[in-house]
């Protein structure tokens, strides 16, 4: 599986959590999405943070330019996702935020599938972009659950801390009843 199929099932999966949360039928059904949504998002930003943005940062002709505007959108999606997670079910404010978070998702996704992804795959090379996606499908086993847009975004600091935000993410997740994906 090479480093694109990895990124753009979620993305698929996403798009799906979307359509999931307009066709929901009562407060519950769509609380029960959104909290899919601050699931898969986190920690899809988390993996593209800790194993595709160092590679693309090196290996891209103005990786460090790329790699720092997507930062800043992940720290975006990570606010409102943070938003999301603190609403009981049922609060009027969100379908907002989730409209919002789908603007920011889709203008992402779309530019990560067709240019920022392709681009590292021709700057690296078929093999090592494999490498990428088989690193990317063991990592998601233990990626952080929930946004934390404060915490570092860059290793070597991202490299120490998201261990311990992905543990406490998991816990909280497992003493709330949260969903397991």
């Amino acid at each position: 599986m090479d480093a694109l199929d990895v990124p753009a099932h979620d993305h698929r999966m996403v798009e799906q959590l979307f359509r999931d949360y307009h066709a929901a039928a009562s407060d519950a059904q769509r609380r029960a999405v959104v909290e899919l949504l601050v699931r898969e998002l986190s920690r899809h930003a988390a993996l593209e943070e800790l194993i595709v943005h160092p590679l693309a940062r090196t290996a891209l002709p103005d990786g460090g330019r790329l790699v720092d505007r997507h930062l800043d959108e992940h720290k975006a999606v990570k606010r409102t996702l943070a938003e999301l997670d603190r609403l009981d079910e049922g609060d009027a404010r969100t379908d907002d935020l989730v409209a919002r978070l789908r603007g920011d998702v889709e203008e992402h996704v779309r530019e990560l599938e067709t240019e920022f992804l392709p681009g590292l795959r021709a700057a690296v090379g078929q093999e090592r972009f494999d490498a990428l996606g088989r690193a990317l499908v063991r990592a998601e086993r233990t990626a952080p659950t929930r946004p934390h847009p404060n915490a570092p975004d860059r290793p070597p600091a991202l490299t120490l801390a998201a261990p311990v935000a992905a543990a406490y993410d998991r816990v909280r997740d497992r003493l709330q009843g949260r969903p397991r994906t």
